[in-house]
Protein backbone atom coordinates (compact mmCIF):
# COMPACT_ATOMS: atom_id res chain seq x y z
CA UNK A 1 0.00 0.00 0.00
CA UNK A 2 1.42 3.52 -0.99
CA UNK A 3 1.48 6.54 1.42
CA UNK A 4 -0.72 7.95 -0.95
CA UNK A 5 -3.48 5.17 -0.70
CA UNK A 6 -2.83 4.77 3.21
CA UNK A 7 -2.91 8.80 3.74
CA UNK A 8 -6.98 8.54 1.95
CA UNK A 9 -7.55 5.41 3.94
CA UNK A 10 -6.97 7.15 6.76
CA UNK A 11 -8.83 10.02 6.07
CA UNK A 12 -11.91 8.17 4.87
CA UNK A 13 -11.99 6.38 8.27
CA UNK A 14 -11.48 9.71 10.28
CA UNK A 15 -14.67 11.05 8.23
CA UNK A 16 -16.94 7.96 8.57
CA UNK A 17 -15.84 8.09 12.01
CA UNK A 18 -17.26 11.92 12.23
CA UNK A 19 -20.46 10.61 10.81
CA UNK A 20 -20.59 7.84 13.24
CA UNK A 21 -20.69 5.42 10.46
CA UNK A 22 -19.11 1.67 10.99
CA UNK A 23 -16.40 1.75 8.92
CA UNK A 24 -16.94 -1.20 6.52
CA UNK A 25 -14.87 -2.64 3.61
CA UNK A 26 -17.44 -0.95 1.14
CA UNK A 27 -17.96 2.39 3.54
CA UNK A 28 -14.25 2.96 3.72
CA UNK A 29 -13.16 2.01 0.09
CA UNK A 30 -15.89 4.62 -0.76
CA UNK A 31 -15.06 7.28 1.98
CA UNK A 32 -11.50 7.00 0.78
CA UNK A 33 -12.67 7.99 -2.99
CA UNK A 34 -14.62 10.67 -1.77
CA UNK A 35 -12.08 12.58 0.67
CA UNK A 36 -8.87 11.06 0.63
CA UNK A 37 -7.43 13.64 -1.09
CA UNK A 38 -8.64 15.75 1.04
CA UNK A 39 -10.49 17.73 -1.78
CA UNK A 40 -14.46 18.26 -2.35
CA UNK A 41 -16.45 16.15 -4.24
CA UNK A 42 -19.49 16.31 -6.15
CA UNK A 43 -21.02 13.08 -7.41
CA UNK A 44 -23.52 10.96 -8.67
CA UNK A 45 -23.90 7.73 -7.61
CA UNK A 46 -22.97 6.76 -11.11
CA UNK A 47 -19.65 8.55 -11.63
CA UNK A 48 -18.83 7.23 -7.65
CA UNK A 49 -19.62 3.72 -9.08
CA UNK A 50 -17.30 3.94 -12.24
CA UNK A 51 -14.41 5.24 -9.93
CA UNK A 52 -14.60 2.38 -7.34
CA UNK A 53 -14.64 -0.15 -10.94
CA UNK A 54 -11.61 2.26 -11.68
CA UNK A 55 -10.05 1.49 -8.72
CA UNK A 56 -10.75 -1.94 -8.60
CA UNK A 57 -12.97 -2.03 -5.51
CA UNK A 58 -16.03 -5.11 -6.07
CA UNK A 59 -19.20 -2.99 -5.38
CA UNK A 60 -22.68 -2.92 -7.19
CA UNK A 61 -24.02 0.20 -8.11
CA UNK A 62 -27.46 -0.50 -5.84
CA UNK A 63 -24.29 -0.59 -2.97
CA UNK A 64 -22.85 2.40 -3.90
CA UNK A 65 -26.66 4.34 -4.04
CA UNK A 66 -27.12 2.94 -0.17
CA UNK A 67 -23.95 4.28 1.21
CA UNK A 68 -24.53 7.93 -0.30
CA UNK A 69 -28.05 7.81 1.73
CA UNK A 70 -26.31 6.69 4.41
CA UNK A 71 -23.45 9.67 3.98
CA UNK A 72 -25.98 11.62 3.83
CA UNK A 73 -28.11 10.56 6.56
CA UNK A 74 -25.07 10.85 8.88
CA UNK A 75 -24.52 14.72 7.87
CA UNK A 76 -20.83 14.04 6.45
CA UNK A 77 -22.61 14.91 2.54
CA UNK A 78 -25.53 16.71 1.12
CA UNK A 79 -27.85 15.88 -1.49
CA UNK A 80 -28.21 18.36 -3.96
CA UNK A 81 -31.53 17.37 -6.24
CA UNK A 82 -30.89 18.85 -9.62
CA UNK A 83 -33.66 18.10 -11.58
CA UNK A 84 -36.29 15.26 -10.24
CA UNK A 85 -33.94 12.51 -12.59
CA UNK A 86 -30.63 13.82 -11.21
CA UNK A 87 -28.90 14.13 -7.65
CA UNK A 88 -25.38 14.89 -7.05
CA UNK A 89 -23.90 14.33 -3.31
CA UNK A 90 -21.85 17.23 -1.89
CA UNK A 91 -18.88 16.43 0.71
CA UNK A 92 -18.82 20.10 1.45
CA UNK A 93 -21.62 20.65 4.35
CA UNK A 94 -21.51 23.70 4.64
CA UNK A 95 -24.06 26.30 3.62
CA UNK A 96 -23.31 27.39 -0.09
CA UNK A 97 -24.70 27.48 -4.09
CA UNK A 98 -23.83 25.35 -6.47
CA UNK A 99 -23.57 26.12 -10.31
CA UNK A 100 -25.38 23.33 -12.64
CA UNK A 101 -22.99 23.21 -16.65
CA UNK A 102 -26.14 22.10 -18.19
CA UNK A 103 -23.57 21.28 -21.16
CA UNK A 104 -21.39 19.54 -19.30
CA UNK A 105 -24.31 17.99 -16.43
CA UNK A 106 -21.65 19.27 -14.04
CA UNK A 107 -22.21 20.72 -10.61
CA UNK A 108 -19.44 23.28 -8.76
CA UNK A 109 -19.58 25.74 -6.12
CA UNK A 110 -20.36 28.71 -6.54
CA UNK A 111 -19.13 31.92 -4.30
CA UNK A 112 -21.29 32.62 -1.10
CA UNK A 113 -20.24 35.58 -0.56
CA UNK A 114 -21.95 36.84 -3.84
CA UNK A 115 -25.33 35.12 -2.96
CA UNK A 116 -27.83 37.09 -0.91
CA UNK A 117 -31.57 35.85 0.33
CA UNK A 118 -32.94 39.01 1.60
CA UNK A 119 -36.45 36.88 2.58
CA UNK A 120 -37.83 33.19 2.63
CA UNK A 121 -41.34 32.49 2.50
CA UNK A 122 -42.63 31.43 5.79
CA UNK A 123 -42.97 27.93 6.19
CA UNK A 124 -46.24 26.79 6.74
CA UNK A 125 -47.32 25.52 10.59
CA UNK A 126 -45.88 22.88 12.18
CA UNK A 127 -42.96 22.63 9.85
CA UNK A 128 -39.22 24.99 10.16
CA UNK A 129 -36.79 25.04 7.23
CA UNK A 130 -33.70 22.58 7.52
CA UNK A 131 -32.09 24.22 4.81
CA UNK A 132 -32.13 26.11 1.36
CA UNK A 133 -30.38 24.90 -1.64
CA UNK A 134 -29.32 27.13 -4.67
CA UNK A 135 -28.69 25.92 -7.90
CA UNK A 136 -27.89 28.16 -10.46
CA UNK A 137 -28.59 26.74 -14.36
CA UNK A 138 -25.42 27.75 -16.50
CA UNK A 139 -25.20 27.10 -20.20
CA UNK A 140 -23.11 28.39 -22.65
CA UNK A 141 -23.93 31.36 -24.56
CA UNK A 142 -24.58 30.96 -28.52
Amino acid sequence: MTVTTMLAHERGQRWLTEGGLRPTRQRLSLASLLVGDGLNRHVTAESLYAAALEAGEKVSLATVYNTLRAFCEAGIMHEITVDGTRSYFDTRIDDHPHFFWEDDNRLSDASPEELEIAHLPEPPAGTEISRVDVVIRLRRKG
